[in-house]
């Protein structure tokens, strides 16, 4: 086997040579098709183990709960055993049961590690396609992030989201002079929106701590790389909320990690499983985002590998982009199966040997038609091939040994609890109580100003009319002609000395 590849399988009578990723062109990205129960989610997962062998580390979704095997060893006694133990030897391989380092993540905290972002990282964009705006709703969720940014108000979690649309609707009148018509339907719409995610579960996505990607690109102390498992068994009960989680996802992948043009090996592979999920009624701008990422995250050593039962499902502008590829059978009953697998077929470059078309068709489980880029990166050559097995175990685990396993991960209690910081529904909830104190003590001034004013009325209403001037007394008269007349005096000489005269007298008298 290839040290620097990993092994996908071989041939037997009939079939083609060996088949093998190489990790350098790991990063080119991949396809994995094929109608159901034709082996996917094998193939998915002896590529996981290649990865992680070659000390390269996996997120991948686990949709039907049976990638959980990868964290433990096959067994020589499972029913597998047999038939795995054939396939081994038809293709030349030393088949060695052992487990993979997996940590086990879960949005809703309950099969794994919690999983959160904040609504900032998720963005207008994805939360839109999320809650399946339209094209005015959208532009009001815009206004309302832009006026977070402009307030100073961190938007961290789903308390945060639905605190500043109620804030957008009460300001409605007033900030449509500023941003253009805000409406306060387009509003409630949103709300009500919310409301549903948020019954379906989709809160717990929201949140702090926000998930660090460095601690998806870790090594086991062996050099291994941990496998990433999402269980997203009840995830897919909301398939809008799957799928724009995992393009979050490869969104922050593609914008934290810095360029490393063409590394000897991936940093890091992303198996997006259910691909279908992504693409369906995905307005032209979220699939032009994936398009971006898919062409330009390959510089950051990350490689992406879509899975879906057709091909047909991934938009063209990324299939061209999917230089590694296996394909299962697909199953062609209608007139649109056959064409979906005349088109698959014009993918592949030819084999003189056999007809592709015929190959896809006629594939059995297990099998597929794959492809993989060379040395060089062209293509190589279309071949049949027999899937290798797996060297974990096949199929689900225990909830007890999935528990043990949590626990003793090397990320244990780095998520399990909640931070509740203080962010836009804490601050606008400290201004609307700010508001109502000023409003409050405003109304108990006016209050108490126009009490002041009706006593001010009734007192000028009712007081009693100004007393007549007494008459005066024939003493008062006198005195008062006696005041008058000495007053004047004063102003004379002889008045003067008059009070000369009295003052000197009172001071010869002490």
């Amino acid at each position: 086997m290839q040290a620097d590849a990993i092994f996908a399988g071989g041939g037997g009578e009939g079939y083609g040579v060996p088949q093998y990723l190489l990790l350098r062109q790991a990063n080119r990205h991949g396809l994995i098709a094929g109608a159901t129960g034709t082996g996917k989610t094998i193939t998915l997962q002896i590529l996981a183990e290649g990865f992680s062998a070659a000390g390269v580390p996996v997120f991948l979704a686990d949709v039907k709960g049976d990638l959980a095997g990868l964290a433990l060893p096959g067994s020589a006694t499972s029913k597998l055993h047999g038939p795995f133990t054939d396939r081994a030897r038809k293709i030349g391989l030393d088949l060695t049961y052992r487990a993979c380092p997996v940590v086990f993540w879960d949005v809703f905290g309950q099969q794994g590690h919690p999983i959160r972002a904040t609504v900032s990282e998720m963005g207008p964009l994805l939360l839109s396609r999320l809650l399946d705006l339209t094209e005015a709703q959208e532009g009001v969720l815009n206004i309302a992030f832009r006026i977070a940014d402009d307030e100073g108000l961190p938007l961290l979690d789903f308390k945060d989201l639905t605190a500043i649309l109620a804030f957008v609707a009460g300001e409605a009148r007033a900030l449509s002079q500023t941003w253009g018509h805000v409406s306060p339907a387009s509003v409630g719409a949103i709300q009500r929106k919310l409301l549903v995610l948020e019954n379906e579960g989709g809160a717990n996505l929201f949140g702090e701590p926000a998930l660090d990607i460095a601690d998806l690109m870790r090594t086991d102390p062996a050099g291994a790389g941990l496998v990433n498992v999402l269980a997203a068994d009840r995830l897919m009960l909301s398939p809008r909320l799957y799928a724009t989680f995992l393009l979050w996802l490869l969104s922050e992948l593609f914008e934290q990690l810095p360029e490393v043009g063409q590394p000897e090996k991936p940093r890091l592979v992303f198996f997006f499983d259910e691909a279908h999920l992504l693409f369906a009624g995905a307005p032209k701008a979220l699939v032009d985002k994936v398009e971006q990422v898919a062409r330009l995250i390959r510089s950051k050593g990350v490689g992406v590998y879509f899975v879906t039962q057709n091909p047909a499902d991934v938009p063209e502008v990324i299939l061209g982009q999917l230089g590694n590829r296996v394909q299962h059978a697909l199953r062609a009953f209608t007139a649109k199966d056959q064409k979906d697998l005349r088109l698959a077929a014009q993918t592949y470059r030819p084999n003189p040997r056999f007809s592709t078309e015929a190959a896809i068709r006629e594939v059995g489980t297990g099998e597929a038609v794959t492809s993989f880029l060379d040395a060089k990166g062209a293509p190589g050559v279309v071949e049949r091939t027999l899937i290798r097995p797996p060297s974990s175990q096949v199929g689900t685990i225990p909830a007890e040994t999935r528990a043990r396993l949590v626990a003793a991960s090397p990320l244990a209690g780095r998520y399990d609890r909640v931070i509740d910081r203080e962010s836009a529904h804490e601050m606008l909830a400290a201004r609307a109580a700010a508001a109502a104190r000023a409003a409050a003590e405003a109304e108990r001034n006016a209050a108490r100003q126009a009490e002041a004013d009706r006593a001010f009325k009734s007192a000028r209403r009712y007081s009693p009319p100004p007393r007549a001037a007494a008459p005066k007394g024939r003493s008062d008269s006198v005195t008062e002609a006696f005041a008058k007349s000495f007053a004047r005096q004063l102003g004379t000489r002889s008045g003067q000395a008059l009070v000369r005269g009295v003052l000197g007298g009172l001071f010869k008298a002490r």
